[in-house]
């Protein structure tokens, strides 16, 4: 893997230590139903930080509600100080970028083209001159496309920048749908299951490749089910339980919480205790047989019986 230096034009990195993404009492409510309440979350600048949390703890909720899918209906969402606009092409404008748990990529593109759709939010050529296609025009064309060379060598693709993007293995998708995200030159990425379906050798890869983002200067948000591989990735990890933060820390502290455990786990049942007997019915008194008591019907006849 390959790290490139961003092109001219790019969204410079954010200094050590800045305060990149700030969400403050985001609450996100579908008629009467709450998905996420009141939740606070920052990001800084070169931080890995985690979201986890069981299925239906609305992270895929909160992540479209810091980027513009969907407009909170309380709280608010800053990056770098400003709050961001309630729609997604300007959230991705502003410098934040994201993929999602499901593939969405342009099947019948190829490679390089899915990687120049995602410059879209930084060539400032209009209508005219795509039409006209001048001097003008033809430049930013080849230095999207420079920029989206780089990006392919960075993921390892560049060698099928030309096959379709159906046509590839599913691990490389993923790669390629980050490396459309990061087309989009961001201080922020955020990635919604970005190792769901991988097996063990593309999940270290993805790993590296995370790993690598952040060297570039750009900070991390990431959704994850697999606990080894955010435990191991993540600076901070906060747990989502039922639409709410149940807590926030570095990994040793939320792997150590009751809390969590039981969230993932379920509350822990104490031992049935054992359960009495039930008494034999009293045997009646030698020689008094109650009328309704069958007898032993003696030898051979226990078919008559």
């Amino acid at each position: 893997m390959t790290t490139t230096t961003k092109t001219a034009g790019a969204t410079p990195a954010p200094a050590a230590g800045e305060t990149v993404l700030d969400a403050r009492g985001v609450t996100m409510r579908f008629g009467g139903l709450t998905a996420v309440r009141d939740v606070d979350l920052t990001v800084n600048s070169g931080e890995i930080v985690g979201l986890i949390g069981p299925n239906g703890a609305g992270k895929t909720t909160f992540f479209n509600c810091l980027t513009g899918l969907y407009v909170p209906t309380e709280g608010e969402v800053r990056y770098k100080g400003r709050v961001l606009p309630p729609k997604s092409f300007k959230v991705t404008a502003a410098g934040i970028a994201r993929t999602f748990q499901n593939i969405r990529l342009f099947n019948n593109m190829t490679v390089l083209e899915n990687v120049l759709v995602g410059r879209h939010t930084r060539t400032k050529e209009g209508l005219w001159s795509a039409l006209l296609r001048g001097p003008g025009f033809k430049r930013a064309e080849a230095a999207s496309e420079r920029r989206a060379m780089e990006l392919l060598e960075f993921i390892g693709l560049q060698d099928k920048a030309r096959h379709l993007a159906k046509n590839l293995p599913y691990g490389e998708q993923r790669k390629l749908e980050i490396a459309r995200a990061l087309a989009s030159d961001p201080g922020l990425i955020l990635l919604d299951e970005p190792t769901a379906g991988m097996n063990p050798q593309e999940t270290r890869a993805a790993e590296e490749l995370i790993f690598a983002i952040r060297d570039m200067g750009i900070a991390v948000l990431v959704i994850e089910h697999d606990m080894r591989f955010i435990f191991n990735l993540c600076d901070r990890v906060a747990v989502l339980v039922q639409g709410q933060k149940l807590i926030e820390g570095d990994s040793q502290t939320v792997q150590s919480d009751e809390r969590v455990i039981a969230a993932y786990l379920g509350e822990p049942v104490e031992a049935d205790a054992p359960r009495p007997k039930a008494p034999a019915p009293d045997a009646p008194e030698a020689g008094t047989a109650d009328e309704d008591t069958p007898q032993d019907p003696g030898p051979g006849k226990e078919n008559d019986a």
